[in-house]
């Protein structure tokens, strides 16, 4: 937890951030529940504030402040995968995945930076403490931005000074080295199932299965990331705590009901007592397994129920309705993190359980993967929780951060540069035409860079990227989403009533 940074609130949906205390020129909005440094005097009914960033200073309408820290959900644009990051009312910070790392990322770019941006900028803080991390389950477009994040090496991408986790929990399954290659480990059969029980554990475990010396050792990338995280220190230096969790732990340690900020609840993965042994069913071939055996995190705050799903699929699913028979209204929510990207590997039954009033799909950019499905958008609307009201649809709601992230271009016009002498170097017009770029580029959802070559009159540059992230944020009884729009900075905002 941190000290909260801000001594004010946005108590509107939306407010206008304006550049000055008269007119209505502006730089963009501001969300309810965002927090401000108020900096400057009331004039002509606006109060100059400092808000998303040290160095962002605006005007608001004095009206639009009055507000409260809220919970909030941020679905993080990472391309091909998940990223989360939760922050309480009280100012604690969970972060769930991570995306692929950034060196592997066409943007250059990981959860890492955003995360970096919410501690340096938001907050003006040099350092990021986050209470808990959390791999859904050991796929690489998971955990790979986790590792960014406790990668000290790589401080010098980020402009905080230091990092400190709490706690870090996963889910169990991982990947051990084989013979020859990687496996999952050791499965038995038992009654008409099989269940791995080769499972990484707690903090001891993790640092002896990658010591180096004994068996089992986990295997490739997996071995790398734990061992950042067996590296990891709380904001008291000591080592961080590593947990297994599953339904059998119940609420995340610290997010117990009973709090001022929400309870976070594990429904799974299911874990089953075989022989006195804790296993996790082995769900078909590995990626099936890794994915099926996603941590399920619901949070409930208020009337409010967020689920976060990982990459459940449909046999995951199926077993999780199983063990749930008699209480399956623990899957309904009123906002839900739609399962493996908007993948067609999903039980409707499972969509219907849910029965969410807003669903978000974090998607990538591979072709390969066509995320999110046409299928499953059309399912998760079909098996949401409606609202209508004056003849407009309020609920159900579906995002998807691909579609939310857009990107703009400009024709390169002149390129100046200095020579070893300090001189000025200019290329333009005709020369232009002429001048060759060597680039190394990603294909959308690739992960191994090519080689490309191309004359600058061919070609077009980024000018600028807008991420996919999606906004949800609730004081337990009123939920907010928004995505921001692309040209004037500004939410496209929907607000619907929490249920429960």
């Amino acid at each position: 937890m941190i000290k909260a940074p801000f001594k004010d609130y946005v108590s509107a949906d939306e407010t206008n951030f304006y550049l000055e205390a008269e007119g209505q020129k502006k730089k963009g909005a501001l969300l309810w529940g965002d927090g401000v440094k108020v900096i400057g005097p009331t004039k002509n009914g606006r109060v100059q504030v400092r808000a998303r960033g040290r160095k962002n200073t605006g005007w608001i309408d004095k009206d639009a402040l009055g507000g409260e820290s809220l919970l909030e959900i941020y679905f993080i644009d990472v391309g091909q995968g998940d990223g989360m990051l939760i922050k309480t009312p009280d100012f604690r910070h969970v972060m769930i995945d991570g995306g692929h790392p950034r060196k592997s990322q066409m943007t250059g770019k990981s959860a890492a930076d955003f995360v970096d941006w919410k501690f340096f900028e938001d907050y003006g803080l040099d350092s990021i403490d986050l209470d808990a991390m959390i791999a859904s389950h050991n796929d690489y477009d998971h955990y790979g931005g986790l590792a960014d994040i406790l990668d000290t090496e790589q401080l010098d991408e980020l402009d905080a000074k230091s990092i400190a986790i709490g706690a870090f929990y996963h889910a169990g399954i991982s990947w051990w080295k084989g013979e020859n290659s990687k496996t999952l480990g050791k499965f038995v059969k038992h009654e008409a199932h099989n269940y791995y029980t080769q499972l990484l554990e707690d903090r001891a475990a993790a640092a002896k299965a990658v010591s180096g010396t004994g068996k089992p050792q986990l295997h490739g990338e997996w071995h790398d990331f734990i061992a950042k995280v067996v590296a990891a220190r709380t904001k008291t230096k000591k080592p961080t705590p590593i947990h297994r969790i599953s339904q059998v732990t119940g609420h995340l340690p610290g997010f117990e009901p009973g709090g001022d900020g929400p309870a976070m609840i594990v429904l799974g993965p299911v874990e089953y007592d075989i022989s006195g042994k804790p296993g996790l069913l082995k769900l078909g071939e590995d990626s099936k397994t890794t994915n099926g055996n996603s941590v399920l995190l619901r949070l409930d705050y208020g009337r409010a129920r967020i689920l976060l799903t990982g990459d459940l699929n449909k046999a995951s699913q199926q077993a999780l309705m199983e063990a749930y028979e008699g209480d399956r209204i623990a899957f309904q929510c009123d906002v839900a993190k739609a399962c493996h990207h908007g993948s067609e590997d999903v039980s409707f039954a499972f969509l219907q359980a849910m029965n969410a009033a807003a669903t978000v799909i974090s998607s990538g950019d591979g072709e390969g993967h066509d995320h999110p499905r046409p299928r499953i958008v059309a399912a998760s609307g079909a098996s949401g929780y409606m609202t209508v009201e004056n003849d407009e649809i309020i609920t159900p709601l579906v995002y998807s951060t691909e579609l939310a992230r857009s990107v703009s271009v400009a024709d390169p016009v002149a390129i100046t540069a200095k020579d070893a002498a300090g001189s000025q170097i200019e290329i333009k017009g005709a020369a232009l035409e002429r001048a060759k770029v060597d680039f190394k580029f990603r294909k959308p959802g690739g992960l191994s860079a090519s080689k490309g070559v191309r004359t600058l009159g061919q070609g077009s540059i980024a000018a600028k990227l807008i991420y996919g992230l999606v906004n949800v944020r609730t004081d337990g009884k009123k939920i907010l989403s928004a995505t921001m729009n692309e040209g004037d900075g500004t939410f496209a905002v929907k607000t619907f009533e929490s249920r429960f």
